[in-house]
């Protein structure tokens, strides 16, 4: 908890006096992830209590703002919206609008740090972009190319990063940000290394501009490569090649003292094998490769050479997920699940990375059609599967009346469920094609007061069927000036008096959809006017209209 406490507070007084007096924004993520726990709190209400302590130590000079994603509204890529525009005096504002999200939806960080830098006008001045996220981006963007993007276009931008909870793969994946922009990305676990960044990057005093000396002398020769790292997959497997992406290492000074031992960081990048030159001390290496991690301290002597090996004891695994076997076409959408022991692993449609050696449980599903296989990985012999979900697709199409006008009403309603009975297996709104478990099923649709079933129909694997439905209704329209309320009654009352209603609403005008027959229609007024009523007969596939005066 202090690690992530201490992340954000370097985070947020990236924002101070250290950095040149840029205008700046804070772009804090309000997805629905951000409910997630650390130590029995919610990382939205640690994020909450950094802002409200850091915001006060922010100068009356300084203008700040805060851009916020994720907060109104679920699955919607566009939920991004500047909260507080930047200005003088914004602290109390910030924290404020803080405490009033409500994580809820996707990730669209990227978006979101692009918005913040044109609110800025990063083209025109200099501006500051700081990224607070406990996720990577789900809306289909790429934050590196927004980063290289940006770094030519401005003036002087910078976006500063903290990985709220992420792993060291998921943070290399938005890394990228800072690296490209001259900026800091910050582990919300090290918090050593975030002490030691918050010396150099906030407390510490520009340098002044160097005095050039008359003859200066010779710059000394660059230090021989002292650190050489290999990589394999088994302890007989040759060494993967240097360019092999699928590794990230970073390299950190020791830092006993610190909880997770690291402190502040040398050197990273994308490499099975490499060399660096290092002066000599202690350090640790980080490397990973698909939530895979070794570390492994070293020792750098003067004029020594040391040499590392990386044992990953993993090999390549490619899924495939079809429909049916032997299929070609993948099953776009399917979600892939692996676990080995502690470790997890996941992906859609299809996966090709390194999976550790083990009994692996791979679960696949597409909606409510599921399959399962045990992988037996052995290290450095790639494994290939193809998952078979049996999946297909059900298209309703909904009429009015027999031969009638088809049903083109978006409210419209759809549950799926077994010809056999039981809960529904899909369900939503509007006519669209939708994948279901193959089998014998039955479409239930409904839309105002009227509601019907299609017959069973049989979806093979891989198959896309229509499932025709006689709705069996018509559509009547009532007009009614000076009405406060119009209701639907039935037409004859029961032997108690009392009649079954069939919905109303408020106002001077009301539709629905109802099967056909005989309806009382019923107006009340505001006041003292009294009630008045009318007959209407509804006809399947047809719309009526009445006016109540």
């Amino acid at each position: 908890m202090r690690s992530v406490a201490a992340a954000l507070t370097v985070l947020f007084l990236l924002a101070a006096p250290a950095i040149a007096q840029d205008r700046a924004i804070i772009v804090l993520d309000a997805s629905g992830s951000m409910w997630g726990q650390i130590e029995g709190r919610s990382k939205i209400e640690i994020a909450r209590e950094t802002l409200a302590g850091v915001l006060g130590a922010i100068p009356d000079g300084r203008e700040l703002g805060l851009i916020a994603y994720g907060h109104r509204s679920k699955g919607d890529c566009a939920d991004i919206e500047l909260v507080v525009p930047p200005a003088t005096g914004s602290g109390p504002a910030i924290a404020e609008a803080a405490n009033r999200l409500n994580p809820l939806g996707k990730t669209p960080l990227t978006d979101a740090v692009r918005q913040a830098a044109e609110a800025l006008r990063f083209t025109e001045d200099k501006a500051t972009v700081i990224l607070v996220t406990d996720g990577l981006e789900t809306c289909e963007a790429d934050p590196c190319a927004l980063a290289a993007e940006l770094e030519q276009s401005g003036v002087d931008f910078t976006a500063h990063v903290v990985g709220f909870g992420l792993t060291a793969e998921e943070g290399a994946q938005v890394a990228c940000l800072a690296e490209a922009t001259g900026g800091r990305y910050l582990r919300a676990s090290d918090a050593g290394a975030l002490a030691e960044a918050l010396r150099e990057t906030v407390v510490a005093s520009p340098e002044p501009e160097p005095v050039p000396e008359p003859q200066p002398e010779p710059e000394p020769a660059p230090p021989a490569m002292n650190l050489q790292v290999t990589s394999v997959l088994c302890e007989t497997c040759e060494a993967l090649p240097g360019e092999d992406s699928r590794v990230r290492w970073d390299v950190f000074h020791a830092a006993p003292e610190a909880q997770d031992g690291l402190g502040a960081p040398v050197e990273g990048g994308y490499a099975a094998s490499f060399g660096l030159a290092l002066d000599p001390g202690d350090y640790v290496l980080v490397a990973s490769t698909n939530d895979i991690q070794r570390r492994m301290p070293f020792t750098i002597a003067a004029g020594e050479q040391t040499d590392l090996h990386i044992d990953w004891d993993a090999a390549p695994v490619t899924v495939r997920v079809t429909s049916t076997p032997g299929a070609t076409e993948l099953l776009e959408g399917a979600r892939l699940d692996l676990v080995n022991g502690d470790w997890t692993s996941g992906g859609y449609t299809s996966y090709d990375q390194l999976v550790p050696a083990g009994t692996v449980q791979l679960t696949g599903s597409m909606g409510a059609a599921r399959a399962e296989a045990t992988l037996t990985v052995v290290a450095g012999q790639t494994l290939e599967h193809e998952l078979v979900i049996g999946s297909g697709w059900i298209t309703p199409v909904v009429l009015y009346a027999e031969g009638g006008p088809p049903v083109e009403d978006s409210g419209i309603r759809f549950d799926i469920r077994p010809a056999s009975g039981g809960e529904p297996v899909q369900g939503g709104y509007g006519q669209v094609t939708v994948d279901v478990p193959a089998g014998e099923l039955i479409v239930e649709v409904s839309l105002g007061q009227a509601s019907a079933a299609s017959q069973p129909v049989t979806v093979a694997a891989g198959q896309t069927v229509e499932a025709p439905i006689l709705l069996n209704a018509g559509v009547l329209a009532i007009a009614a000036p000076g009405a406060d309320r119009i209701d639907l009654l039935a037409a004859k009352a029961k032997i108690n008096g009392d009649r079954d209603g069939f919905g109303g609403g408020y106002g001077e005008a009301y539709q629905d959809t109802l099967h056909p027959g005989d309806y009382l229609i019923r107006v009340t007024y505001a006041g003292d006017l009294p009630p008045k009523e009318a007959q209407a007969t509804v006809t399947a596939g047809e719309r009526t209209e009445i006016t109540v005066e």
